[in-house]
C-alpha cells in the first residue's frame, strides 16, 4: 500500500511533459497548456471551429484590428487560447514568442479570451510584429488534398498577401472548392472579405502557397517548433512542375485536386443559383438594418457603422459568382429562356413593399450599391441609371484632372490615362443606352 500511495503521489506531482520534456508552467505566462499538444485530431477541431465561428464581422465584434498578414496569426492564436494549446509566432526581429511569454505578466487575466487583458495585449503586440515575411518561419508547405487543406489553413503570396481557407465546398456549387477569408492593409477593425481561392504559382524559395502552422514543442528546456518535415501534412508537391501539368494554372490545379468530381451542367447550374441565392438572402437584413441606422448621412465611409453595414466585400463576391454564372451558361449552351423563367420565379423581399427577382439581379449585379447611406432601391440595383450617371460624371472629372495635371508635364502619360478613362466612359454610355436611361443634359459630351 505504501508503494502504491508513493507512486500515485509521484504521478500527481510530476511536472507536465511535452515530447518527453518536463514543463514548469508559470502563472505569469499568457496561458497554460498543460500536457495538450497539437496533433491531427486537434487540427480537425481547429478546422471545425474556424468554419463555425469565423464570420465576416468576427473582428468587429471583438474589436481587433487586422490586416491581411494578421488574419492567419490572429485566428490561430485565438483558437489556441480557447483550446489551451501551444501557439507561437516569429517576430520581425526573429524572436519566438508564444503562450509561455511573460512580458505581460503585470496585466490581469480572465477565463474568456476576449475579456482577458493579458492575452489581448499580447495578441495585438504579436500582430504588430508579424508580417507576410515572418509567415514562412511559422508555417510549412502541405500536400494539396482534402485532408490537408481545411478551414483555417493559411495561404500566402510572397511578401504581399495572405488569408485563410474559410470553407471547402465539394458539391459543385462554387466556382472553386476553396472559399477564403481575407483582409487588407492597413490594420483596422473591419469586416473580412470572403473570396474564391485565387493565387499565383507559389515560390519554393520561401515556401509560399498553401501552408499550415508549425506545432510548438517543448524541447531542451525551451519552446521551439517541430521541424517542418516531421509534420503529418508536409509536402513540397505544389512547387514541382508536374503539379501543374494538364491544368490552366496553380489555382486550377488546386481545385481539381481538392474536388476532381465531374458535374452535370444542369445540376451544377441549380447549385450555383442556389448558392448565389443564399448570399443574396443573407444580404437583405444587412441592407435593411444599414438603411435604418445610416440614412441621412450618419455613416461616413471609414466609420464603425460604415464598416458594419457597408457591403463591398460581400458584393464583390456576389459579382464574382454572377460573372461565373454568366460564363457557365454561355459555355455550356444552356437554354437561356428556360433559365430566365426559373430566375424570375426566385423572389427576394428587399423591404416590406418591394421584391426583386433573381433575374433582375442577374442582369444588374454590377449596380448593387455597397454604401449603407444609399436608398434600398440603390442597394439592390434599382437605381442603375443614377449610378451610371454618377460614374459618368466621375470619369469626366478624372479626364479633366488628367489634362490639368499631366498634359504639359508628361504628354505621353496624359494620352495613356485619357485613353483608359475614355474607354471607361464608352462602356458606361453603352450601358446607359442598353438600360434605356433617360438622356439628361449632364450626360451629353
Amino acid at each position: 500500500m505504501y508503494w502504491l500511495i508513493l507512486c500515485l503521489l509521484i504521478i500527481f506531482f510530476s511536472p507536465i511533459t511535452s515530447f518527453g520534456q518536463n514543463i514548469n508552467e508559470s502563472s505569469l505566462q499568457l496561458w497554460s497548456v498543460g500536457d495538450r499538444q497539437w496533433n491531427i485530431e486537434e487540427e480537425k477541431k481547429y478546422a471545425k471551429w474556424v468554419e463555425e465561428n469565423i464570420t465576416e464581422d468576427f473582428f468587429i465584434r471583438y474589436k481587433i484590428p487586422v490586416d491581411c498578414a494578421d488574419l492567419p496569426y490572429a485566428v490561430r492564436w485565438i483558437y489556441s487560447r480557447i483550446a489551451y494549446l501551444p501557439s507561437a509566432a516569429t517576430t520581425k526581429d526573429n524572436k519566438l514568442i508564444g503562450h509561455w511569454s511573460k512580458d505581460w505578466a503585470n496585466l490581469p487575466t480572465h477565463p474568456q479570451w476576449h475579456k482577458d487583458p493579458r492575452f489581448r495585449k499580447a495578441l495585438l503586440y504579436m500582430l504588430s510584429e508579424t508580417t507576410t515575411r515572418t509567415l514562412p518561419m511559422d508555417t510549412y508547405p502541405i500536400r494539396i488534398d482534402i485532408d490537408s487543406v481545411t478551414p483555417g489553413t493559411p495561404f500566402f503570396i510572397t511578401e504581399s498577401h495572405s488569408g485563410i481557407i474559410a470553407k471547402v465546398i465539394l458539391d459543385g456549387s462554387s466556382i472553386h472548392p476553396l472559399l477564403t477569408w481575407e483582409s487588407t492593409y492597413p490594420a483596422k477593425i473591419r469586416k473580412l472579405n470572403q473570396r474564391i481561392f485565387l493565387a499565383p504559382r507559389p515560390e519554393s524559395t520561401v515556401n509560399s502557397g498553401l501552408v499550415k502552422f508549425r506545432w510548438p514543442i517543448f524541447k531542451n528546456g525551451k519552446w521551439e517548433y517541430l521541424p517542418p518535415k516531421e509534420h503529418p501534412f508536409f509536402s513540397e508537391e505544389q512547387y514541382r512542375s508536374n503539379f501543374y501539368e494538364g491544368y490552366v494554372d496553380y489555382t486550377d490545379a488546386v481545385a481539381k485536386r481538392i474536388d476532381p468530381s465531374p458535374y452535370d451542367p444542369n445540376e451544377k447550374l441549380e447549385k450555383l443559383i442556389s448558392a448565389i441565392s443564399n448570399y443574396l438572402q443573407e444580404r437583405i437584413p444587412i441592407v435593411l438594418e444599414g438603411y435604418q441606422r445610416c440614412r441621412g448621412r450618419k455613416c461616413p465611409e471609414g466609420s464603425d457603422l460604415w464598416e458594419t453595414y457597408s457591403t463591398p466585400g460581400r458584393d464583390g463576391f456576389i459579382i464574382l459568382m454572377m460573372d461565373h454564372l454568366h460564363q457557365f451558361i454561355r459555355l455550356n449552351n444552356l437554354d437561356e429562356e428556360k433559365i430566365k423563367d426559373k430566375m424570375e420565379s426566385i423572389l427576394f423581399p428587399i423591404s416590406k413593399n418591394k421584391t426583386v427577382t433573381f433575374y433582375h439581379l442577374y442582369k444588374n449585379y454590377l449596380w448593387l450599391s455597397p454604401h449603407p447611406e444609399d436608398s434600398i432601391e440603390a442597394r439592390w440595383g434599382l437605381k442603375k441609371c443614377e449610378m451610371i450617371l454618377q460614374q459618368i460624371q466621375n470619369t469626366k472629372k478624372s479626364i479633366t484632372f488628367i489634362e490639368k495635371t499631366y498634359r504639359k508635364r508628361d504628354p505621353k502619360y496624359a494620352d495613356f490615362s485619357r485613353r483608359q478613362q475614355e474607354e471607361i466612359l464608352r462602356r458606361l454610355k453603352e450601358e446607359w443606352d442598353n438600360a434605356q436611361c433617360k438622356k439628361e443634359k449632364v450626360y451629353k459630351n
